[in-house]
This record gives structure tokens, C-alpha cells and sequence, in this order.
């Protein structure tokens, strides 16, 4: 009994760790994702110092990943419409064949040694315009693969596989661009879609928890937003994903500038850095797994811890130092986001979800147009280790600033909780009540009616 107390508030139940891949389709989501993902890191090692070689600049490093994001800024919500409307698994096909389109692409411009800066633009552009659908539509499936009960702990282990697949992708991504040539790397990243679209075919069609599809019809994504900007539980965990996606959330940015100016490495100290960050963050995912819903408050902790963590990274004086600060830096970045999302996703009503997770993606990837830049620009002419430190900060006083409002729903929430439980209490004493007196009103009633004698 006092075991379960401790998991109803929060404790840690190692059975639960794994629990949603006894589930056959998520269980091979994940596996396709683990790939997938593991060629994006590929990429992303290779594109940061694709552009670093061409331009030697941190502030167009920035404004690249800017263009990756910038529809999702502005049409995320669009994107989120579309996942609630449209069948998923048609989506996911589309979306996960295009991106592997993109990066074969880059692969065969680069290697041709064709790849000009105007090229590296339009190809971020358009991979930026695929994930404005390709991302909410992703975190709504998760939903409709495990039973409720799991969702929680399918949406961390879903961070769980991407930063698992970080440590090897980033770290093989950097030695194969080092010694084999950034093109490779490219080309392992269009192979690895393959993954994910055999991931979907075997799926059990008949073992799917489908949501409701929302009907067209007009305002749509107005409605999304108003129901958003209603629940407090949602606007402001979306807030501060919003100022920590822009300022903090730009490592792709400022780690291969510390790799290359604090550090003087290549894309191999990017690479190991990224997935020391990843290891880290594999641990932390693992922990949250673990532990059944969180308080919402829980959201301000891990928005302060990772904010400490981002300072000390920034502070460290060598590579070895360095690397023991990402692996808490990477802890904090999949506990802030597998709470944020979790949050999210068991806050919104099923037909919301969609267009809530559209805002999750404008507040945490969206964001990415005005942050990149900044930190770029930041990063070029201040140091490097300056766009760690205002991340740093601003995720720390992020944390602090929400925590009342924070506090004060988890308390609403725990009162609604306990009205609930008083209210089953008294209606399960009534019914005992009544059922205790069944038998001698029953008796007195069979009294009544049997005749007199006389």
C-alpha cells in the first residue's frame, strides 16, 4: 500500500520503465525511430560544419537553422490542423519519404562538390516546410499506438530513442565526416528513412487506438488557439517552452562553436559532445520513464536544474570538463522535455491534440527563427561561451518565474481530486447504508403483507 502511495505521488517504479513497448506497434515505432534518427544526427553534424566550411561564419550557422524552422513558425498550427484531420499513418508515409528525398539531395550536391550557401538555404527551407506537418502528426501518433495508460511513458520513451540514437549518430556522424567526407553522411540520413516506413507497414492496423478525426469546418486553428490561451494548464508550460526553445534550445549552434573556437576540434569533437549530451539525456529519459505523471511543477524543477547545468557548460575551462557538464546538460533537456510534453499531451482534450502539439512544435522548434540568430550572432562576436549563458539563464529564470502558477494549479488539481474522492467515499457509504438496510426493510415490508390471525 505505501508503494503505491509513493507512485501515486510521484515515486519511481523501475517496472514501469519500458512499459509501452510490451505494446507491439509502438514497439516498432520506436525501433524505426531509433534509425531514423540516428541519420538525422549524421546530418546535422554534417550540415553545421558543411556551413562552417563554406561561409566560416556562426552567424549564418544560425541563420540556417532559422530557415529549417521558420514555416513551422509560422504555419505550425496549420500543420497541427492537418494531423487532427487527416489520417496519421498517410502523413507519416508522405512526410518521412520527402526527407528522405532532401537528404539524398544534399547527398549527391555535396558530393559532386556542387553545393553552393543559396542551395544549403532552400534545401533547410524545404525540410523546414515538411516538418510543419510531419512533426505534430508524429506526436499525435503516439497516442493512437498505446492504451492510455502508457501514454505518459510512450512520450518520454519517445525522447528516450532520439537522444539514444544521438549518441551514435552524432558520434559516427562526426567520424565519418572527419574521415570519409561530409556527403556520406547525407546519404546515411536518406538511407535511414527506410526504417521508419517498414516501421509503419508492419504495424497492426486492428491493435491501433485511433482518435476521433475533426470535421472541416471553418476557424479552426483560431478555435485551437483560443482553447489553448482558456486552460491554464497548457498556456503556461507553452510560454516557457517558448522562451527556452528560443534562447536555450540552440545547441546546434553553439556546440560546434565551442567545438571549433573554445576547443579548436572538428566535426569529431562535435560529434562526441553531441552524444556525451545524448548519453545524458538517454539516462534522464530513462528516470522519467519511470515515474508515473508528474505534478505539474515538476516542469519549474527541471527548467532550473537544466538552467545550472547549461551555466557549467559554459564555464567549463577544457574538453574533458566540458563533457562532464553536458551529460547533465543533456539529463536536463529530456526531463524538461519529456515533461513539458507529457503535460501537454494529457491536459488536451483527444480532438485538441493535434493542434496543441502544433504549439509545442512553434514553441519549441518554431522558436528557432528568432533564437538561432540571436545565439549565432551572439556566439560569433561575444564567444561562444556567451550563447551558453544566455540559454543558461533564461531557462533558470524561466523556471523560477512559472513556478507560483504552477504551484497553484498542481493545488487546484489536488483539491479537485480529493472533492472527488470525498464524493466517492460518501455515495460508496450510502450504497452500504441501503444495502445494510435492504434485508429489514424487506423483512418489515413481508410483515406487513402476511395475514392476521384470528
Amino acid at each position: 500500500m505505501q508503494l503505491k502511495t509513493l507512485a501515486s505521488r510521484g515515486g519511481f517504479e523501475p517496472r514501469q520503465m519500458a512499459s509501452s513497448l510490451r505494446q507491439h506497434n509502438y514497439r516498432l515505432y520506436f525501433s524505426g525511430q531509433l534509425v531514423s534518427v540516428a541519420g538525422t544526427w549524421m546530418q546535422t553534424v554534417a550540415q553545421s560544419f558543411l556551413v562552417l566550411g563554406l561561409t566560416h561564419s556562426g552567424t549564418q550557422l544560425g541563420l540556417v537553422t532559422a530557415v529549417r524552422f521558420l514555416p513551422m513558425f509560422l504555419f505550425g498550427p496549420l500543420g497541427g490542423l492537418i494531423a487532427d484531420r487527416m489520417p496519421k499513418l498517410r502523413v507519416m508515409y508522405i512526410t518521412q519519404s520527402l526527407q528522405g528525398l532532401l537528404a539524398a539531395a544534399f547527398s549527391v550536391l555535396v558530393g559532386t562538390h556542387s553545393i553552393e550557401m543559396w542551395m544549403v538555404y532552400v534545401l533547410a527551407l524545404m525540410l523546414g516546410c515538411v516538418n510543419v506537418f510531419d512533426n505534430p502528426t508524429r506526436q499525435a501518433f503516439i497516442s493512437e499506438m498505446v492504451s492510455p495508460a502508457d501514454l505518459r511513458n510512450a512520450v518520454t520513451l519517445n525522447s528516450v530513442s532520439i537522444n539514444m540514437a544521438r549518441i551514435f549518430g552524432a558520434a559516427l556522424g562526426g567520424v565519418i565526416a572527419a574521415a570519409l567526407g561530409l556527403a556520406l553522411c547525407f546519404a546515411c540520413n536518406a538511407l535511414s528513412f527506410a526504417a521508419v516506413l517498414i516501421s509503419l507497414a508492419a504495424m497492426r492496423k486492428s491493435e491501433l487506438f485511433p482518435a476521433r478525426r475533426v470535421e472541416r469546418r471553418k476557424r479552426q486553428v483560431r478555435e485551437g488557439l483560443s482553447y489553448v490561451r482558456s486552460t491554464p494548464e497548457l498556456i503556461v508550460p507553452l510560454i516557457m517552452i517558448a522562451v527556452i526553445g528560443t534562447l536555450a534550445w540552440e545547441f546546434p549552434v553553439t556546440l560546434p562553436l565551442m567545438a571549433r573556437n573554445i576547443f579548436h576540434g572538428g566535426p569529431g569533437a562535435y560529434g562526441v559532445m553531441g552524444s556525451v549530451m545524448g548519453l545524458g539525456a538517454v539516462v534522464g529519459g530513462l528516470v522519467a520513464a519511470a515515474r508515473p505523471r508528474p505534478r505539474t511543477r515538476a516542469l519549474c524543477v527541471a527548467a532550473i536544474g537544466w538552467g545550472i547545468a547549461i551555466l557549467a557548460a559554459s564555464a567549463a575551462p577544457n574538453l574533458p570538463l566540458e563533457l562532464a557538464a553536458l551529460v547533465f546538460v543533456g539529463y536536463g533537456s529530456i526531463t524538461f522535455n519529456s515533461f513539458a510534453k507529457t503535460t501537454l499531451q494529457l491536459a488536451a482534450a483527444p480532438s485538441m491534440r493535434g493542434r496543441v502539439m502544433a504549439l509545442w512544435a512553434v514553441a519549441w522548434l518554431g522558436s528557432t527563427p528568432i533564437g538561432g540568430p540571436i545565439i549565432g550572432w551572439v556566439g560569433q562576436h561575444a564567444g561562444a561561451r556567451w550563447g551558453l549563458v544566455i540559454g543558461g539563464a533564461a531557462a533558470l529564470l524561466c523556471g523560477l518565474a512559472a513556478l507560483p502558477a504552477l504551484s497553484r494549479i498542481d493545488r487546484r488539481a489536488m483539491a479537485a481530486a480529493e472533492a472527488d474522492a470525498a464524493d466517492l467515499a460518501e455515495t460508496t457509504a450510502e450504497a452500504t447504508a441501503e444495502a445494510a438496510e435492504a434485508p429489514a426493510l424487506a423483512a418489515r415490508a413481508l410483515a406487513r403483507h402476511q395475514p392476521t390471525r384470528t
